[in-house]
């Protein structure tokens, strides 16, 4: 017992217990580099993320070009997938062009909707030689697969969770070769594939898979070369089309104890993480690499932009969602992504961590810990300080170097790590809550929100206030007119009404985000929609008054659309006509629900009137309907028309009501001008109870040429005129006129 007490004495003279306390950091520290956690493992990608942002991969060549299914292309050519005969079409045109390889990122998973055999079976009304004839044509996935075989192009396909069809055991597969240990349990391995229809399968020269995985707070960083897909070892996207770009007939896998190596092709390796990823050596954004897919089918596209070039079929459209988030770009679609692994491999500007980097980052932190162990205690503050920074610089000088003369990703943040331990564990506790609100922000408002205004507010979470809180707003209710009618219309294809919906309240959401709107929910082909939060927006009034001119335009450019397909195809076009109130006031906004399930919403009268407007727009003949108040922020901005005084069903004070008739240029045109007075001259009379002025004001309005504009309006304030001829309403009657109906 005296020798214990005796050892445990010089012990603490000689070291102390916070040396001891140490030296169990540094062991669980140790630990936590082996088994590499989240936190350690994120600190380590940002920064990494870090160095691209400081200096990214400068282009030295443009090897790949990315033929666009853009918003041009589909406002031209009609919402994506395309008929397979048009892709066709777009694969001769690569073709003959000289495009090297063609790569689609994109599946085709089943046939065409658009074959002659489906027309013949679905369009009514066909003549039995008409189904005949139709049935004889060459599907439309056949004309794709012609096109296909002509040329050199890879096809896309996807891992799934979860398998869903047996794979087919004749379509061909790519050729491996494996150098060192068993590979494929290093490899990331989807228990299911989607392939292409077999068809189009057959005739490719090469497929691969286009899933890329983003990390842990959604930022894509590395690409995997090589993967599993329901037990079948496939290359990527990429990586195929340089299989087939170099004629190599066989993929080289070179994988040691802790991992894969590298994969490899005819005359080109490239390094991979353990898991056969590949570290993408991101460059900026480049619009250059950029073609309309509308330039190349209607042969606009300068030659060389496709000659000599490995072409990737993809789309940038935000409505697609392909936006992905990289270490140099938060919005870069994942098409290009691909193109950025391309241009990385074909120039040499790789980037790579090499398998022994965790050794050495490991032995650094040991005896980078060790002596501050040893030599911390004898050190006062200021020179610890000074020390300290000496060290951090000397790490993190280190790192940068390796990656910026050789481009090695070493980690010295882990040594960093260890040795300042309590520090940074409370900065990092920091870090890691402030991503996963980012994160949280970003999955609660992407879907109702712009991706700029969505940023904002992951970047400034203290604009949002999650608890509710009182705001003056502009909320916004659109609904399509008739709906009943075109639903029945469909009522034997289900998929073709969901397919319409889709159609059109795409563009309408779409005119929403870019006003910076909040869509609050859909309720069957109706929205709710509101401004001012979770962000101020000093122009709410004015955003959503554009908002709702553009959604008419917008519908007005579908129905254009519609029936041209509808006089195509020979069958019946029903217009789609939408219907908006708008109404500012003070609301309570934030989350609302219950514990289980809550959305970000608002309540209030205003909400309430704004539903009562949308709901009055047919009744009066004009598509845009607002409350006075909106109707005062915006008056300088839109052509307003007011249109009656009315009181609200569940409401004790009425409301002056508004018709947007167009922006400021319809606002000064002598046309608005003549309907504006004609408007003004029968509400004069009509709440002066000057009936017979009234009437005669609406005779002389319908002899003008403006006439037709306010058809609905003069029948409603007819009839309610004779109404009160036969009944006048009481003496003190302020104009104002009850509606029964919500």
């Amino acid at each position: 017992m005296m020798q214990l007490w005796i050892l445990r004495r010089w012990f603490k003279r000689r070291f102390g217990y916070a040396r001891l306390a140490c030296l169990a950091l540094l062991v669980l520290f140790a630990g936590f580099r082996i088994l590499d956690p989240a936190p350690v493992e994120e600190l380590r990608v940002r920064t990494f993320d870090t160095f691209q942002r400081f200096d990214p991969r400068k282009k030295v060549a443009r090897p790949v070009t990315i033929v666009d299914v853009d918003d041009k292309s589909m406002e031209k050519l009609g919402q994506w997938p395309w008929p397979r005969t048009r892709i066709a079409d777009l694969i001769t045109e690569l073709t003959r062009l000289g495009a090297v390889v063609i790569a689609f990122d994109a599946v085709f998973s089943e046939p065409d909707r658009l074959n002659p055999n489906v027309a013949a079976d679905t369009f009514p009304n066909l003549d039995e030689e008409t189904r005949a004839k139709l049935r004889a044509l060459p599907s439309n996935d056949q004309v794709f697969a012609d096109a296909i075989r002509r040329s050199r192009v890879v096809l896309g396909e996807s891992g799934l969770p979860e398998e869903i069809t047996a794979l087919d055991k004749t379509l061909p597969v790519t050729g491996l070769a494996m150098l060192g240990e068993e590979p494929q349990r290093f490899m990331f391995d989807f228990p299911g594939l989607l392939r292409n229809v077999p068809v189009i399968e057959h005739a490719a020269a090469g497929r691969g898979l286009f899933t890329i995985r983003p990390e842990r707070d959604g930022i894509i960083r590395r690409v995997p070369m090589i993967m599993q897909a329901q037990g079948q070892t496939m290359p990527s996207l990429t990586f195929e089309m340089l299989r087939v770009a170099t004629g190599s007939g066989t993929i080289l896998i070179k994988a040691e104890k802790a991992g894969i190596k590298s994969v490899g092709i005819r005359g080109l390796t490239i390094p991979t993480d353990h898991n056969g990823q590949l570290w993408v050596h991101y460059a900026r954004n480049d619009a250059s690499i950029y073609v309309p897919a509308i330039n190349v089918l209607d042969k606009t596209v300068a030659p060389d932009m496709i000659a000599g070039k490995l072409v990737l079929i993809g789309t940038s459209a935000v409505g697609l969602n392909d936006i992905k988030t990289t270490p140099v770009s938060r919005a870069m679609p994942g098409v290009e992504i691909h193109a950025q692994v391309l241009e990385s491999a074909l120039t040499g500007a790789v980037i790579s961590q090499p398998i022994y980097g965790i050794a050495i980052e490991f032995t650094t932190a040991l005896l980078f810990g060790l002596l501050v162990i040893v030599f911390a205690p004898s050190f006062g503050p200021v020179t610890l300080v000074a020390l300290g920074a000496v060290f951090a610089s000397a790490l993190i000088g280190t790192s940068w170097y390796f990656y910026a003369q050789h481009r090695l990703l070493i980690d010295f943040t882990y040594p960093l790590l260890s040795t300042t331990a309590i520090y940074l564990t409370l900065i990092f506790s920091s870090f890691v809550r402030e991503q996963a609100q980012r994160k949280q922000i970003r999955g609660a408002f992407a879907q109702y929100m712009s991706p700029v205004l969505v940023e904002q507010l992951a970047q400034s979470p203290e604009k949002l206030v999650l608890g509710g809180e009182e705001r003056e707003m502009t909320i916004m209710f659109s609904d399509v007119r008739g709906f009943t009618t075109i639903s029945e219309s469909y009522k034997h294809d289900p998929q073709g009404l969901t397919a319409l919906m889709n159609r059109f309240l795409t563009p309408l959401t779409n005119a929403i985000l870019a006003r910076k709107g909040y869509i609050d929910k859909y309720m069957g082909d109706a929205i709710m929609a509101f401004w001012n939060a979770p962000l101020d927006d000093p122009q709410h009034e004015i955003n959503a008054c554009e908002a709702a001119i553009d959604m008419l335009e917008r519908i007005d450019e579908l129905n254009q659309v519609r029936e041209r397909e509808a006089l195509e195809g020979g069958h019946t076009y029903i217009p789609i006509n939408v219907g908006v109130g708008l109404n500012t006031g003070i609301g309570v906004v934030g989350n609302m629900g219950s514990d289980l399930k809550f959305n970000y919403s608002v309540l209030g009268d205003s909400v309430n009137l704004a539903s009562r407007l949308e709901g009055q727009s047919k009744e009066y003949g004009f598509p845009i309907i607002i409350g006075s108040r909106t109707a005062m922020a915006i008056r300088d901005r839109f052509a307003i028309l007011e249109l009656d005084f009315i009181m609200v069903k569940g409401k004790t004070e009425p409301e002056v009501i508004y018709a947007i008739a167009g922006r400021e240029d319809t606002a000064q045109s002598g046309r608005f001008q003549r309907l504006r007075n004609l408007t003004i001259e029968m509400l004069a009379c009509y709440r002066g109870r000057d009936w017979e002025g009234a009437l005669a004001a609406i005779e002389r309005g319908r002899r003008t040429d403006e006439a037709h504009s306010l058809e609905l309006l003069y029948n409603l304030y007819d009839t309610r005129i004779r109404g009160y001829i036969e009944s006048p309403p009481p003496e003190d009657w302020n104009g104002a006129f009850a509606l029964l109906t919500k």
